[in-house]
């Protein structure tokens, strides 16, 4: 509900690009400023603990955001700060859900795992939040926002429910010593390990350009729709739900699509049905249009979340997931903040649509340079001894 009712509320409210620019630049902003420490930490700590802290702080903030709305003292200023803080509290959860994945499903289940993952996460993320929102957001935007607090309190009891999993640690030194590394050598320790695999690397550089795409379009979507579409508010929030058919579509479909045409080829053409996505949204300023395009970037980018995360989880040892899913983060999604900052002044300087035929062009040209080595198949290196 917050993804869509968000920006959208900050559309509606201001009506300005450099706005929801804002907006859109703070929600995405911790993951390259507090990921890494945060990935630290999780390693160190009970990773189911980490994810209900998380579930409690953001149902506070979304509680504060709650009360403002209705009071009328919603500014910008507190928009980016609420979506600063409610993404911070993210970056630990979502490391440490990772570690919860893999530690309850194996590493022989990974695939159907994350496919079960992606498609649960869309069902609340991008179906059922904007459909509720959609219901929601003509009646009370608050309304939006306070169903959204009670979500993150039934969240955090299904964790706390959940069984609990040791973190797997470090080993000892040679001297026999339990290695008490700081948390910045720690930090630089999973930074390294993935930057020194070479098929990490490309899937980060893939990530990161994706990134810098997908964020730029979100942030002027909600805008988009009103302006150039003429489509009413309520109805904005159902763009996340066609999105949501094509994700949930890809998330069934992506082991036996891997089966049929190899991992490598089936993330690299879900890169360029990613990117056609967004050049038709930009290019064909006719509602029908966009919603169609939506859904199949919703079906691009669920193969994609549900094969790289597949890659990712395989090549990294269990002692390193929280930092080297953080160090991820931060490096793939680095660019998040860059693409949701230009895309307001892209806007306003150009138009709208340029925002998504630019996302559309760097999204395909990186799908190009990067097929071959995305293609080729990856082994799964040997967790070290020890850890």
């Amino acid at each position: 509900m917050r993804v869509a009712a968000l920006p959208l509320f900050t559309a509606v409210n201001t009506g300005s690009p450099l706005a929801v620019s804002a907006v859109a630049v703070a929600e995405v902003l911790p993951w390259l400023a507090v990921a890494l420490p945060a990935g630290a930490l999780v390693d160190r700590w009970r990773p189911r603990r980490v994810v209900v802290v998380a579930h409690a702080v953001r149902a506070v903030a979304t509680a504060a955001l709650t009360a403002a709305v209705v009071t009328g003292h919603a500014g910008v200023t507190l928009l980016v700060a609420v979506a600063f803080l409610l993404t911070s509290a993210e970056t630990f959860a979502d490391s440490a859900s990772q570690s919860l994945l893999v530690g309850l499903a194996g590493p022989t289940e990974l695939e159907r795992a994350n496919g079960r993952f992606v498609t649960a996460e869309t069902v609340g993320l991008d179906l059922g939040g904007p459909l509720a929102a959609s219901a929601l957001f003509l009646w009370h935007p608050a309304a939006c926002f306070a169903l959204d607090t009670l979500s993150f309190v039934v969240a955090a009891v299904l964790v706390a429910g959940l069984p609990d999993v040791v973190p797997a640690r470090e080993a000892p030194s040679a001297a026999g010593r339990a290695v008490l590394a700081t948390l910045r050598e720690e930090v630089v320790r999973g930074g390294a390990h993935l930057l020194r695999s070479s098929p990490l690397r490309v899937l980060l550089t893939a990530v990161a350009a994706a990134a810098f795409g997908v964020s730029a379009a979100n942030a002027v979507i909600p805008l988009y729709a009103l302006r150039d579409l003429a489509v009413p508010a309520a109805v904005v929030p159902t763009l996340w739900v066609v999105m949501s058919l094509g994700t949930l579509a890809a998330a069934t479909a992506a082991p036996r699509m891997v089966r049929a045409a190899g991992e490598g080829r089936v993330l690299v053409g879900a890169l360029l049905l990613l990117a056609g996505g967004y050049l038709v949204v930009g290019m064909v300023p006719r509602a029908g249009a966009v919603w169609g395009a939506y859904a199949v970037v919703g079906f691009a980018a669920g193969a994609w979340n549900v094969l790289s995360a597949t890659r990712r989880q395989r090549l990294t040892p269990g002692s390193m997931m929280g930092r080297v899913t953080s160090s991820y983060r931060l490096f793939a999604w680095g660019l998040m903040p860059l693409g949701a900052g230009v895309a307001g002044p892209l806007a306003v300087a150009t138009s709208l649509g340029t925002v998504f035929v630019v996302a559309g062009a760097v999204i395909a040209v990186t799908a190009v340079v990067l097929a071959r080595p995305l293609s080729r198949p990856v082994g799964v290196p040997r967790t070290p001894s020890g850890a």
